[in-house]
């Protein structure tokens, strides 16, 4: 792992982890009946969805993503596109944003998250992780870092395990928390819950623009020297 880039790695899995909205449900489902067993089934889901997706991106880009000292063309234009996406997505959710004196309001589905079933938090938090345009994005340019280091394929997918850990420590420790807590974690969870809900638009706007200025800037610098 000596080529690694881990200061591009790193970044990108902390732009995965801080995603309000599904720390939000996780706490929303330890909430719920069946709090212990949808909430384990969401982290897993969680995982899952990094996992596969990734695991995908990895299979498919090959050694399309050049060397780090060297990134290949396709590499490149993959990075200024993801970045322009997440630029578009973060002038999304500033249009969005919420005056200080409106409600904040929850999207319909977390409305209905006592009533999941584990097989549905299952399915939900794979999606969230998975197919999120963000958590694509940046899943997608922590692989191409992965690529990039010329590492082995054992070495490869290590490190892409590593990566999903680290994307998925923020859904997990609420879980964790309330583990070994139990109903007197509620208070704290609670507090979290109603914070993120009030600031996720603000939260998401400032993560979507410093990650896409970062990759389009990385992308466009490459292609400008080639």
């Amino acid at each position: 792992m000596q080529g690694l880039a881990w200061d591009d790695l790193l970044p990108a899995a902390v732009g995965i982890a801080l995603s309000p909205l599904p720390i939000v449900a996780v706490i929303l489902i330890l909430f719920s009946a069946r709090a212990k067993t949808n909430g384990i089934s969401f982290v897993a889901g969680w995982v899952s969805g990094l996992l596969v997706v990734g695991g995908a991106i990895l299979l498919l880009g090959g050694n399309a993503g050049g060397t780090a000292s060297e990134p290949s063309l396709f590499s490149l234009i993959i990075k200024v596109l993801l970045g322009v996406l997440l630029l578009a997505a973060a002038f999304k959710q500033w249009r969005s944003f919420r005056a200080p004196s409106d409600e904040p309001e929850m999207p319909a589905w977390m409305r209905t998250i006592e009533d999941f079933s584990a097989g549905k938090s299952f399915v939900v938090a794979a999606l969230l992780s998975g197919v999120n345009p963000k958590n694509l994005a940046l899943n997608a340019a922590g692989v191409l870092v992965i690529t990039q280091a010329g590492m082995s394929p054992p070495q490869e997918w290590t490190t892409l395990i590593v990566f999903v850990v680290l994307s998925s420590i923020s859904v997990a420790l609420p879980v964790i928390y309330y583990l070994i807590g139990g109903q007197h974690s509620q208070v704290t969870l609670e507090r979290t819950k109603m914070w993120l809900i009030d600031k996720n638009e603000a939260v998401m706007a400032v993560l979507l623009l410093i990650f896409g200025v970062k990759l389009l800037a990385a992308g466009a610098q490459g292609l400008l020297a080639g």
